[in-house]
């Protein structure tokens, strides 16, 4: 059984950094990609990054285009997300996924297993 733990949010004031890892314990190696999504209170889970596992060929939303980085370490089973110049509408639950199949990478319903998320607080 896949299991994805969160860990590295908290509390920053607009225009510093965070950095998010997720540890997957439990996969195989028909996992296509890890995928960060994340979610406001009153709003739908938004597709954030993602990342292919094998390749390395990386996904962003264009709202984080350019601020965010996804990356990966495959000997630790382990995807980061690192958060810079963050801004107050970055804030949020974070949440890591990974998905088994080819298809649908900004997609939440196409990935199979989640996280538990952890809050991302921006101060103004």
């Amino acid at each position: 059984q896949v299991q994805l733990v969160e860990s590295g949010g908290g509390l920053v004031q607009a225009g510093g950094s965070l950095r998010l890892s997720c540890a997957a314990s439990g996969r195989t190696f028909s996992s296509y990609h890890m995928g960060w999504f994340r979610q406001a209170p009153g709003k739908e889970r938004e597709f954030v990054a993602a990342i292919r596992w094998s390749a390395g060929t990386t996904y962003y939303a264009d709202s984080v285009k350019g601020r965010f980085t996804i990356s990966r370490d495959n000997a630790k089973n382990t995807v980061y997300l690192q958060m810079n110049s963050l801004k107050p509408e970055d804030t949020a639950v974070y949440y890591c996924a990974e998905k088994l199949t080819v298809g649908g990478v900004t997609y939440a319903t196409a990935y199979n297993f989640w996280g538990q998320g952890t809050q991302v607080t921006v101060s103004s």
